[in-house]
């Protein structure tokens, strides 16, 4: 994503602390970022799912492509440099090809999590167990209207399934 920071202009530099969160689960800003140097860390709830070190990595992408409320909180795990873009729907707008070096990187993304998927649902076919609903979920990733995506977990289940 280091192609993300020759469109870095346009935005606000922002100096982050360690600790500061750049992003709260559930907060809706419309504001892109991109990671100009430091570490962050993603966290779903309380648990933490990755940890962003390279420079051009874009953080608040899905809440904006999807204008729902952000689906992790980001929080600076060292002294860390943002860019922020906020009118981010109006950047991208104005940028195609980030729009594109987005977009690519979501489908790798998807790539990953549904082979990912698609392995678990070989591995437990037949075990009848929640693993072996995985082929559920598969289908439904593919046939979901566009703004009717809503995610769960064994303990907030989505009420389609």
């Amino acid at each position: 994503m280091r192609a993300v920071l020759d469109y870095c202009t346009g935005g606000t530099e922002r100096q982050v602390a360690a600790g500061t969160l750049v992003v709260t689960e559930g907060g809706t800003t419309g504001h892109l970022y991109v990671l100009m140097q430091g570490k962050l860390e993603v966290l779903k709830g309380e648990m933490v799912v990755a940890t962003v070190t390279e420079p051009g990595a874009v953080l608040g992408e899905m809440s904006v492509l999807l204008g729902q409320p952000h689906t992790a909180t980001v929080r600076a795990c060292s002294d860390a440099v943002v860019y922020e873009f906020e009118d981010a729907a109006s950047f991208l707008k104005q940028e195609p090809e980030v729009a594109l070096l987005i977009a690519r990187l979501l489908a790798q993304r998807l790539n990953v999590a549904n082979t990912y998927l698609a392995d678990l649902k070989r591995q437990y076919a037949g075990h009848g167990t929640h693993l072996a609903m995985v082929g559920e979920v598969l289908q439904s990733m593919i046939n979901l209207p566009p703004l009717e995506v809503s995610p769960g977990s064994d303990r907030q289940s989505d009420p389609r399934m």
